[in-house]
């Protein structure tokens, strides 16, 4: 399977706001500031005091997974490597969420950083002996204009949304305009999310091709730009729209009437978390850079670089 670089000019560029000036050394943690530092768990451990496994470049281990863990994927090469940006843009390279599983199970990949797969992927990958470790939490969030007057829906009115039985935003408390309602791919980590977090057994209404879009950043984007009656709605994950796309004419919806954010997603108060892996085949030796990395993540201080990257470690 051949892989699909992508283009992370601009999410290097977040990183590079939230961690500051990234030391070369490896043995220290880089200077990472949340977007939100009032909403991630306290930090109890000091750079000098991190300890990681004895990585070098050579024998850092290929790393793949979901579009919302490359900032992750990032600061982990950063940090074991000492390498600067540029090194990193080469050598960050993501397939997406279910690709990435394929390629662990091909042997074109060592360690995933990655959301859940789908149903179809799971199965063809079942034989695989994969490993999955969860590391993180994040939810399935909502997005609509800002302009949009309704604030909050429940959990019931999005389903009957994505079913087709709400069909204009005034059955809401919205304005009288049809509901626009995008939607991602079959087997696109947000899909597989919407299907088991929100949907569960009740099937979703098929959508017209103009209302489903391939890209993750896509889908904001339209969001962003679809009518100047605002009466678009979409979803994505919660670490890429607020951290890595954010759009100031864009805002989060109020599930059940709860904000989604880091606290509320910790809390498991927001009603659409799941959670993200460091997954490994079963094969894997103990001792590889594969390995050493997954069980790292789960140690204090792998916990505390992912909080100070933005995430929110379990």
């Amino acid at each position: 399977m051949k892989k699909s670089i992508v283009t992370i000019a601009a999410i290097l560029m977040l990183l590079t706001v939230m961690t500051g000036c990234v030391k070369q050394q490896t043995t220290i943690t880089p200077d990472v500031e949340t977007k939100q530092p009032e909403e991630t768990a306290e930090q109890t451990a000091t750079p000098e005091s991190l300890q990681e496994p004895s990585v070098d470049i050579p024998d850092f281990p290929r790393v793949d997974g979901s579009t919302a863990t490359i900032p992750l994927a990032i600061a982990l090469y950063q940090k074991f490597t000492g390498a600067n940006e540029q090194d990193a843009e080469e050598n960050v390279v993501f397939t997406m969420t279910d690709p990435s599983y394929y390629a662990l199970r091909d042997g074109e990949t060592d360690i995933l950083l990655v959301y859940e797969a789908s149903d179809q992927t799971k199965e063809e990958t079942k034989d695989s002996g994969f490993e999955l470790t969860p590391i993180g939490k994040d939810a399935l969030v909502f997005i609509v204009n800002e302009t949009n007057p309704v604030e909050s829906l429940t959990t019931q009115q999005l389903r009957d949304i994505y079913s087709g039985k709400i069909t204009n935003w005034k059955q809401v408390g919205g304005n009288d305009v049809p509901i626009a309602a995008f939607q991602r791919p079959e087997n696109s980590g947000s899909q597989t999310m919407m299907k088991k977090l929100v949907m569960g057994d009740r099937p979703m209404m098929e959508a017209p091709s103009e209302l489903v879009e391939s890209e993750m950043g896509g889908l904001i984007e339209v969001l962003d730009k679809y009518s100047d009656e605002a009466n678009a709605i979409g979803y994505s994950v919660y670490y890429y729209a607020n951290y890595m796309y954010a759009k100031p004419n864009l805002r989060f919806l109020l599930i059940d009437n709860v904000a989604p954010s880091n606290k509320t997603i910790q809390s498991n108060a927001y009603p659409f978390i799941n959670e993200f892996y460091a997954v490994v085949r079963s094969d894997e030796p103990a001792d590889s850079p594969a390995r050493q990395l997954a069980e790292w993540l789960m140690t204090a201080d792998g916990k505390t670089l992912m909080e100070q990257t933005g995430y929110v470690p379990t």
